[in-house]
């Protein structure tokens, strides 16, 4: 007759041949220069991101608050004259010719954002880290002020994931 074994062995601490229990390995999905590049350029990004994001939210307020454009250039379209660079009345067409630097804030603000999600992705897929830190990677880009604050967190976080496997990003 066979006899049943438990499911889980008891560890033998007086066995010279048992293996330690297997701590759980660390592994990245590059180098560790290579996350380092991700890293500077999420920070990047991070930053430019921001700063447009503050300037949107300015150039929101100016629009639906106070009923005014941002212009730069042209000419004022009731005096004739050479319009500099200020607000302008957002209903009628009190500036003509010149550039609209407040549709050209969303313009910008719009492509640095998606600039912004490849720098997450990137960085996101060389930590391997789960989806939820991709979500709140790309929040940082959506939400006032959250970009500097998320990588802040994210920058201190990635430096101590490489401090603490340093064996881990050896991948070549």
């Amino acid at each position: 007759m066979i006899e049943p074994k438990p499911a889980i062995q008891p560890e033998q601490s007086g066995d010279p041949g048992a293996k330690p229990a297997a701590a759980k390995k660390r592994r990245f999905g590059g180098t560790t220069a290579q996350i380092r590049s991700a890293l500077k350029f999420y920070k990047v990004m991070a930053y430019l991101t921001g700063t447009m994001l503050l300037l949107l939210c300015a150039e929101l307020v100016a629009r639906y608050v106070f009923g005014v454009y941002l212009f730069a250039g042209g000419t004022n379209a009731t005096t004739g004259q050479p319009f500099g660079f200020g607000f302008a009345d957002a209903e009628s067409k009190a500036v003509l010719g010149g550039v609209n630097v407040s549709v050209t804030v969303l313009i910008v603000h719009g492509w640095m954002y998606v600039v912004y999600l490849i720098s997450d992705f990137r960085l996101w897929s060389l930590m391997r880290w789960p989806f939820t830190k991709l979500i709140l990677l790309a929040l940082g880009g959506v939400v006032p002020l959250m970009s500097f604050i998320v990588e802040k967190k994210f920058h201190s976080e990635v430096e101590a994931e490489l401090a603490a496997n340093p064996q881990a990003s050896k991948r070549y």
